[in-house]
C-alpha cells in the first residue's frame, strides 16, 4: 500500500518529469493536514476498545450478513474488527511500518468470511462502515481539540478512503481465492464420493454424509446409465468381461456427454467420469417401466453407446447398479444406440462371459464357416429374422422379401449342417444365444 496521505500536487497533476521539490517547497497546507490527522489518530489508537465496541454494535444493527456470526460468537467477531482497526489505523500514522500487516488482516478477514459463508458484499460493506466511523472519530476529534483544523482534514480525506478502497480490494481479491479453494475442495470431495459410490468402496458410515453433500435419498431407487462415444478406447463390445472399477481424477472432465431429463425432479442427476465410458447416477422415483421410458426418450448420436442398468435400492447398491450398466454397455451394438439391461438379458449373459460364449458360437455356428461367405450369411440373416419374427416363417419372408417356403427350406438346410433342430427349445435357445454371440463379440 502506498503512504495514505500523498502531496496534493502529486495526486492532482501525476508523475512530473522534473525532480520533485525539496520539502522545504511543499505544501505547508499538506504538512499541517499530516500532523493533524496523525495527532487524531493516536487518540483513536488509545480508544480502540470502544471504538471496537460501537462498530460491532453497528454491524449488528445494519448488516444482516454480520448478525448471526456475532449473535453466534460476538467475542470472536470483536477481535477481528479490533485486530483490523489496530492495523488499520496505525497505518494512518505509520504507513510503511504498518502496511504489511494491514495487508495481512484484510487478507485473513477475507479468506475466513469466506470459510464461514459470509457473503462478500456484507464483508465490504463492514469495510466501509469502519471506515466510515473511523474518518468520522477524526474529524470529531480534531473538531474537539481545535475546530479550525478540521478543514486541514479535507486535504487528507481522499487519501484515508483510497486506503479503504484499497483494502476493500484486498479483502475482495483474498475472499474470491479462497472461495475458489473452498469450492474445488467442495468439488473435489463430491466427485471422490461419488467415485466411492460407483465403485462400491463407500463405507456405509459415510453414506448419510454423502446422501446430503449430493443431495440424494440414501435408501431412494436408483439406476445407473453407461454412456461410450466412439473416441473411448476400450468402448468396444469386446471389451474384457467384468471392467475393474473406474479410476477417476479430480481433474477429469464432467460435462454431460448427452442430455438427460432427471428421473425425479427433485434429486439431481450426477455424472462422472470414467477410463472407458461417462456413468450418470439415475434417481428413480416413478412406476416399475420408467427404465423404459428413460432410454426411449434419450437422444443418442450416432456411434455412441449407452447402457442403462436395472433398479437398486439405496445408495450403498449403486456399485453393482454401475457393474449392471456397464454390462448393458457392452451389449450394445458398436454401431451405437441404447440397450436396457432389462429388456437384453439374454445378451448381457452372453457378453458377461465371453469365453463361454464364443465356445457356444463355435460348436452351433461352426459348421456354417465351411460354407461360402455368401450362402452363410444368407443362412445367419434368415436365422435372425425368424428368431425376431417369434418363429413365424411368413413375417420372416415378408423382412426377408422372400417367400415363407424360401425361409423354411433355409432353415432345414441349416438343421442339416449342424444336426439342431430349431422346433426343440434347448436348441433353439443355444442358437439364439450363439447368434447373439457372434453379433456381440464378432467371429
Amino acid at each position: 500500500m502506498p503512504q495514505v496521505v500523498r502531496s496534493r500536487i502529486g495526486a492532482q497533476h501525476g508523475p512530473s518529469p522534473v525532480p520533485p521539490l525539496p520539502d522545504r517547497f511543499r505544501s505547508l497546507a499538506d504538512r499541517e493536514a499530516v500532523d493533524v490527522l496523525h495527532r487524531a489518530a493516536r487518540v483513536l489508537v488509545a480508544s480502540l476498545p470502544a471504538l471496537t465496541d460501537r462498530l460491532v454494535e453497528a454491524l449488528h444493527a445494519q448488516e444482516p450478513g454480520y448478525r448471526a456470526a456475532i449473535e453466534s460468537d460476538r467475542a470472536e467477531v470483536w477481535q477481528e474488527v479490533h485486530h483490523s482497526l489496530r492495523h488499520n489505523v496505525g497505518s494512518l500514522i505509520q504507513p510503511r511500518e504498518f502496511r504489511e500487516s494491514a495487508h495481512r488482516t484484510s487478507r485473513w478477514i477475507g479468506e475466513i468470511r469466506a470459510e464461514q459463508g459470509v457473503p462478500l458484499d456484507a464483508v465490504l460493506h463492514a469495510f466501509r462502515m469502519g471506515g466510515a466511523m473511523v474518518w468520522q472519530d477524526l474529524v470529531d476529534e480534531t473538531a474537539r481539540r481545535d475546530p479550525d483544523d478540521v478543514r486541514l482534514l479535507v486535504h487528507v480525506a481522499a487519501d484515508v478512503w483510497n486506503f479503504v478502497d484499497e483494502h476493500c480490494g484486498v479483502v475482495a481479491d483474498a475472499y474470491r481465492q479462497a472461495e475458489r479453494r473452498l469450492s474445488w475442495r467442495r468439488e473435489n470431495r463430491q466427485r471422490l464420493m461419488v467415485a466411492a459410490l460407483l465403485d462400491g468402496t463407500a463405507r456405509i458410515a459415510d453414506l448419510a454424509e454423502a446422501a446430503a453433500m449430493l443431495g440424494l435419498p440414501e435408501q431412494g431407487r436408483y439406476a445407473v446409465l453407461a454412456v461410450a462415444t466412439a473416441h473411448r478406447s476400450g468402448a468396444g463390445p469386446a471389451a474384457a468381461s467384468g471392467a475393474g472399477p473406474a479410476q477417476h481424477g479430480p481433474g477429469a472432465a464432467t460435462r454431460p456427454p448427452l442430455a438427460l431429463p432427471a428421473a425425479d425432479p427433485d434429486a439431481p442427476v450426477l455424472w462422472h467420469p470414467g477410463p472407458d465410458a461417462e456413468f450418470a447416477i439415475l434417481p428413480l422415483a416413478g412406476p416399475p417401466g420408467e427404465l423404459s421410458e428413460i432410454a426411449a426418450t434419450l437422444d443418442v448420436p450416432a456411434g455412441t453407446r449407452a447402457g442403462i442398468g436395472s433398479a437398486v435400492e439405496g445408495l450403498a447398491a449403486l456399485g453393482d447398479a454401475r457393474r449392471l450398466a456397464e454390462t448393458a454397455l457392452r451389449a450394445c451394438p458398436a454401431s451405437g444406440g441404447t440397450v436396457l439391461l432389462d429388456e437384453h438379458l439374454p445378451d448381457a449373459l452372453v457378453v458377461s462371459s465371453p469365453a463361454l460364449a464364443g465356445a457356444l458360437a463355435d460348436r452351433v455356428l461352426g459348421p456354417l464357416d465351411r460354407l461360402d461367405l455368401a450362402d452363410r450369411d444368407v443362412i445367419v440373416e434368415t436365422l435372425t429374422a425368424w428368431l425376431d419374427a417369434d418363429g413365424s416363417a411368413q413375417r420372416a419372408g415378408a423382412r426377408l422379401y422372400c417367400h415363407r417356403n424360401t425361409v423354411l427350406n433355409r432353415l432345414r438346410r441349416f438343421e442339416q449342417l449342424t444336426g439342431r433342430c430349431l422346433t426343440r427349445p434347448r436348441d433353439a435357445v443355444e442358437v439364439s444365444l450363439a447368434l447373439a454371440a457372434r453379433r456381440l463379440l464378432g467371429p
